[in-house]
């Protein structure tokens, strides 16, 4: 027994910003000094590292439980089921709602709970509740969708990653540059035909490395000091997840008993095209195996950093037809991974 993805959902946002938009931002350095190089040094360096051409905003009149409502009511038409039959609503974010224009996170009641309103589920024991994990959240709580259905508690569940990173960025800052929203949902039920999920491994490193992507205060110094802005190490973020990030896709791989030639895709976290890239070569040295072509299909080029949104959108937009050169087919296997803020990590294999 196992869950498998019976449905699939997103909401790519329609607000497209280019990375013309900056042109005219101040930014600043930690100390809160101008940066040296111009706006067009910065976004053309921006997009030879992290790929990113163009991200989407949502509306100013949406929050992440609206765009989440739209990528589950997506998911769940695509699913053929009743609503009412789902047992849980599994909602990842890390920031709650945001409203436009303000500053304060707004978390309960939870977001789950608000598109399970917004969905009309009449069904009191469909459970619906947030998760926070960083990036590495829709895949967490694919995670646990997949242990309530293998023990017989549940046996239908909707996994949602939505965010508005654009709400929490400092403007004075690079960095803000890389994020986006949108929204991804799947619908996960019991099988007993060997479909679904393999294998999966999770790990939180927080000895060392808990404050790599952390709240902090803008670079403008005159700005309020008590005010909190999403900020990263990049350079050591970078390098954790070439050293650690290989290791655990392929402790999760050897545990499915599938080898490394049998994975038809990897999806990885759309965080930034030249560590994708660095993580998937590294995953292959492992094996001693070349890097097959077309095998881990990019959308953050046009998309940006969504968070937790990355990895459903990008399924959905696979198995609907709407990626180019990609497909996912029946009996494939593919290599789903993660990692981001706390520090996560976190990986399934799943065959369809």
């Amino acid at each position: 027994m196992m869950a498998k993805i019976i449905g699939v959902g997103n909401y790519i946002p329609s607000e497209t910003v280019t990375n013309l938009f900056f042109d005219k931002h101040v930014f600043l350095n930690e100390e809160g000094m101008l940066l040296k190089e111009n706006n067009a040094c910065i976004t053309d360096k921006l997009k030879k590292i992290t790929g990113i051409e163009e991200r989407r905003y949502a509306h100013s009149t949406q929050v992440t439980s609206d765009l989440g409502f739209l990528a589950a009511q997506a998911a769940i038409e695509n699913s053929g089921i009743d609503p009412e039959t789902l047992d849980y609503i599994i909602f990842a974010h890390n920031f709650g709602d945001v409203r436009f224009g303000t500053i304060q996170s707004d978390m309960v009641p939870s977001l789950a709970a608000r598109v399970k309103h917004l969905l009309k589920i009449r069904n009191n024991f469909c459970v619906a509740y947030d998760v926070l994990y960083g990036c590495p959240g829709w895949i967490e709580g694919v995670i646990q969708a997949n242990a309530f259905i293998k023990s017989g508690i549940a046996k239908r569940c909707l996994v949602i990653g939505a965010e508005t990173l654009s709400r929490v960025v400092d403007i004075h800052d690079r960095d803000s540059m890389i994020y986006a929203d949108g929204a991804g949902a799947a619908v996960l039920e019991v099988s007993n035909e060997g479909l679904g999920i393999q294998s999966h491994l999770s790990a939180s490193y927080t000895l060392n490395e808990k404050d790599y992507l952390y709240f902090g205060k803008s670079y403008n110094n005159e700005k309020c000091p008590d005010t909190r802005y999403i900020k990263m190490d990049g350079r050591k973020i970078y390098e954790f997840a070439l050293l650690n990030v290989p290791a655990a896709m392929k402790k999760c791989l050897d545990d499915s008993g599938y080898g490394i030639e049998q994975i038809n895709k990897i999806i990885i976290h759309q965080a930034n095209e030249k560590m994708d890239e660095a993580i998937i070569n590294r995953l292959y040295q492992l094996y001693g195996a070349p890097v097959p072509e077309n095998i881990m299909p990019m959308v953050i080029h046009k998309l940006g950093n969504s968070s937790v949104a990355t990895i459903p959108s990008l399924l959905a937009m696979i198995l609907k037809g709407e990626l180019e050169n990609h497909e996912i087919k029946e009996g494939d296997v593919v290599l789903f991974a993660s990692v981001g803020a706390g520090m996560n990590i976190n990986a399934f294999v799943y065959q369809f």
